[in-house]
């Protein structure tokens, strides 16, 4: 177990793959970690009740669960279906003990950006009134352009914010995750508008390697890479945000090794930044 003092660390489940619900809980837990973010793969074939049992008998505050979104489509059946899946993700979140689910909002390349933003932001407003009535916020997270054909159509933080100031209500706000938006030259006034308007919800962190050999599944610790993470961190530390800080790592390598030795260097990258 780690001596060092990790009450503001977070890692995400899908940062340790290989690993299930239980692995993480046990293992987060025995390493020190204060918190953990739930991703809904892990949920999969496993009763609700046990998951929540789960995480109730480790010493581990729940961030937020991972993901909902998806919401762009040209069929509308595919629409109705995603309000649905996310109602679902909501209920999740709420038995769980997570006070928010994080969006990545969907894109769909058979229509326009502006098409699909539209269709994002009302899927929002059609999930709020439900989204309020189970304690649970909405956190839409900005992708890096890269993405925007088919992951995400709201691919800067300024987006987010329109979105988010557009929806105007407490139960809506933004995930600022390093990978995406590190490259932005408005990223600093626009975390400052963020927070401003009481939307800031979640700092994700990693690195971006360079050369990326893999532009999903390539993702690198911190220091591992060339994102400003201290510069980026104490833009959101400025707003007041004092929630945690989230790792959250895609990498076929790190999923190679073993999860424990892997789960060492994450806590010695953050130790580091």
């Amino acid at each position: 177990m780690s001596t060092m003092d990790l009450s503001k660390l977070c890692v995400h489940t899908m940062t340790t793959k290989p690993w299930s619900l239980q692995e993480c809980c046990t293992e987060y837990a025995r390493a020190g970690i204060g918190h953990i973010t739930i991703w809904r793969n892990v949920l999969d074939d496993l009763p609700l009740s046990e998951a929540v049992k789960m995480v109730q008998d480790h010493p581990l505050s729940v961030t937020s669960l991972c993901r909902g979104g998806f919401f762009p489509s040209i069929d509308p059946n595919k629409r109705t279906d995603a309000i649905d899946d996310n109602k679902q993700a909501i209920e999740q979140a709420a038995a769980l003990g997570a006070p928010l689910v994080v969006l990545v909002c969907g894109a769909d390349p058979g229509q326009s950006l502006d098409t699909s933003r539209k269709q994002i932001q009302d899927g929002i407003a059609q999930l709020l009134p439900f989204a309020e009535g189970h304690g649970v916020k909405l956190s839409i997270e900005p992708l890096h352009p890269m993405y925007a054909g088919d992951r995400s159509a709201v691919n800067t933080l300024a987006q987010a914010n329109d979105m988010a100031e557009a929806l105007d209500s407490p139960w809506v706000g933004v995930a600022v995750d390093v990978y995406h938006l590190w490259w932005d030259p408005d990223l600093e006034e626009e975390i400052a508008r963020c927070g401003k308007h009481g939307n800031l919800h979640a700092f994700h962190i990693c690195d971006w390697k360079t050369p990326t050999e893999d532009l999903l599944l390539d993702r690198g610790l911190m220091g591992e890479g060339c994102i400003p993470l201290r510069a980026i961190r104490d833009a959101v530390l400025a707003t007041g945000f004092d929630g945690p800080d989230e790792v959250e790592i895609f990498s076929s390598r790190y999923w190679e090794m073993d999860q424990r030795d892997y789960l060492q260097k994450i806590i010695s990258a953050y130790d580091a930044m």
